[in-house]
């Protein structure tokens, strides 16, 4: 079980790697924030075409941060993620993570290949 918060944002951010290989880019990538954008620009809710916000994770004062924009987007995607994986979800968008383990990893590998599919359904990657 990972409590460090650097060891959980570092574990978290090579998860995230393999989608830079799928359309989308690091535009902030620092020892305490990486986010993912996609590289197609597009128009969303009548604003002008743009890179879309994917995902990032973030080490904050009390946790690390996991953010999914398509829960921001479309609530119901919700639905398809594991029920331990949304106890950790305030707000929104973002998973407060204090402690990572395998089983957490692969939840959270699940989540991102849901958002995958919605952003590849919606034509923004």
């Amino acid at each position: 079980m990972k409590t460090d918060f650097v060891e959980i944002f570092q574990t978290i951010r090579a998860g995230l790697q393999p989608y830079t290989a799928n359309g989308f880019t690091a535009l902030v990538n620092s020892e305490t924030n990486y986010e993912l954008w996609s590289e197609r620009k597009v128009s969303f809710e009548g604003r002008k075409e743009a890179p879309m916000y994917f995902t990032s994770v973030k080490i904050l004062k009390g946790y690390v941060g996991f953010y999914l924009m398509s829960l921001y987007i479309e609530p119901e995607l919700k639905a398809m993620l594991h029920p331990d994986l949304l106890k950790l979800l305030k707000g929104k968008s973002c998973f407060n993570i204090k402690r990572m383990d395998d089983t957490l990893m692969a939840q959270i590998d699940e989540a991102l290949a849901v958002t995958f599919t919605f952003y590849k359904q919606k034509g923004w990657v």
